[in-house]
């Protein structure tokens, strides 16, 4: 073996774990302090290049000899804050990209400590049981009155709804027809193509969600060509460019006339059914009527990445996800009382996601979801309102949740582009584009709770071009 320069490095778990942990945390949170100071706003200026040069400059990755814990933790954390787009500034607005909540992160802190790997009871005990609990009681939120009601943690909507697919071909087999709206989210289609499973059919949504009459006659009109076979239709709540919701309700009553499946993606916007206000629970009318149901708890639940969930009305659903490995779940071991967690998952290691969104309902209560939800979605509102009384922007609509698309008034497509790569070139604000109407927009999504007037002001004025925007931020 190679000789040491000194001692081992101290590991972060066990008794004295803690005790080296305690240090290491003050540097990272000064470094993190110090690269968001340096950042001056909500992502760095000057675009690919410079990001690259900055990184570039710190050297070899995998060097010889160390530098040392304090300068290794202290250079890469504050350049990872400088370069970072941070989706806790205000005008940091593009993507479905949450600032999480502190005391969630420094729950993923002890997860990450504690290294649980939920694919075998003896290697995570406690989380295993934790997470048992937490997926039953999300579930049985999700879909009241079925008490066999379970989900699964994933790491966000991409798998869940791969999962979803997964679970209704397992059910009807490979012929599975899948139905989904133009509206849909990339990854319906694509987890079809990775299942080997037909193409699926678009449906058109010109006013941006699936109309009920749309899917009825593609319904009757499959039937009528002799392929009335197995068929699962995907609807939203919550698409990626607008934040619409589908009619859920509506769409799950064409369904049950076709007996045909019905997978919701709710990764947006599923979060407004776990909140105690009915004001937000309403838009998701039918949710419950799902055979499946995505939702991302690092959206509107404000967790660290990744807090997915796959929930269905009845554990037996998720059966076909049993697999079995003798050294993780041997059948005796099973029939001795060892919970088997190979079935939970399409992945072997995973680490405790649950701790954090178990820490983060137990200190907020859904009455505390409910607050940041009522904060976000104001702040669309109040935006909106301002953009519609500004001659310099055309709104596209009210949001509908946390999400407002609009335009420079009079704009082309290629201008609306150009201002959009302008404003991440010099790090002064982070918007995301989407199509609509046959147009390209500019897209705000707000997901910062502590967004106030003054913020979406400066945004504004930001977005105006008067030239007291400049270095208005900060």
């Amino acid at each position: 073996m190679p000789a040491h320069n000194g001692p081992l490095p101290p590991l972060a778990g066990g008794a004295q774990g803690p005790a080296a942990l305690r240090p290491l945390l003050d540097t990272v949170l000064d470094a993190l302090h110090a690269g968001a100071r340096d950042r001056h706003g909500p992502l760095p200026a000057g675009g690919p290049q410079a990001v690259t040069d900055r990184i570039a400059a710190l050297g070899d990755p995998l060097p010889t000899t160390g530098t040392g814990t304090a300068e290794a933790l202290s250079t890469l954390v504050h350049a990872l804050a400088a370069g970072s787009a941070d989706p806790a500034d205000p005008l940091c607005a593009a993507h479905l990209h949450t600032p999480p909540l502190a005391l969630a992160a420094a729950a993923d802190l002890a997860a990450s400590v504690l290294n649980a790997s939920l694919d075998s009871w003896d290697q995570a005990p406690a989380a295993s049981t934790l997470e048992a609990r937490l997926t039953r009681a999300l579930a049985a939120a999700l879909y009241p009155g079925h008490p066999t009601a379970d989900a699964l943690l994933t790491t966000g909507g991409t798998e869940s709804n791969q999962l979803a697919l997964l679970l209704a071909r397992e059910r009807h087999g490979p012929a599975l027809t899948v139905l989904h709206g133009a509206n849909a989210h990339h990854s319906i289609p694509r987890a079809a193509w990775l299942l080997g499973l037909p193409t699926p059919r678009t449906l058109p949504t010109p006013t941006g969600i699936l109309d009920p009459a749309t899917l009825d006659r593609a319904l009757t009109e499959q039937a009528l060509a002799g392929h009335p076979g197995p068929t699962l239709v995907t609807a939203t709540a919550g698409t990626t460019d607008a934040g619409l919701i589908d009619p859920l309700d509506a769409l799950a009553d064409v369904c049950d006339r076709h007996h045909a499946d019905l997978h919701i993606d709710a990764a947006y916007g599923g979060a407004l059914a776990l909140s105690s206000d009915p004001r937000h629970r309403t838009p998701l009318h039918g949710i419950e009527r799902a055979r499946s149901l995505t939702l991302d708890l690092h959206k509107l639940g404000w967790q660290p990445i990744a807090a997915g969930l796959l929930a269905v009305p009845e554990d037996t659903l998720l059966a076909p996800l049993a697999h079995q490995a003798d050294y993780l779940n041997a059948t005796d071991d099973t029939e001795a009382g060892l919970p088997d967690l190979l079935g939970r998952s399409l992945r072997t290691t995973r680490r405790a996601d649950a701790l954090k969104i178990a820490a983060t309902f137990r200190a907020l209560g859904r009455n505390g979801l409910a607050q940041l939800i009522d904060s976000t979605l104001e702040a669309a509102r109040r935006l909106a309102r301002l953009l519609e009384a500004d001659p310099r922007f055309e709104l596209h609509s009210a949001p509908t949740l946390s999400t407002v698309l609009f335009r420079p008034a009079g704009a082309r497509d290629e201008d609306l582009a150009a201002l959009r790569r302008s404003l991440l070139h010099g790090g002064h604000a982070v918007l995301g584009r989407a199509t609509a109407d046959g147009r390209l927009w500019l897209k705000a999504t707000l997901l910062n709770p502590h967004t106030t007037a003054a913020d979406l002001d400066t945004l504004v004025r930001v977005l105006g071009h008067v030239p007291e925007a400049e270095g208005t931020h900060r």
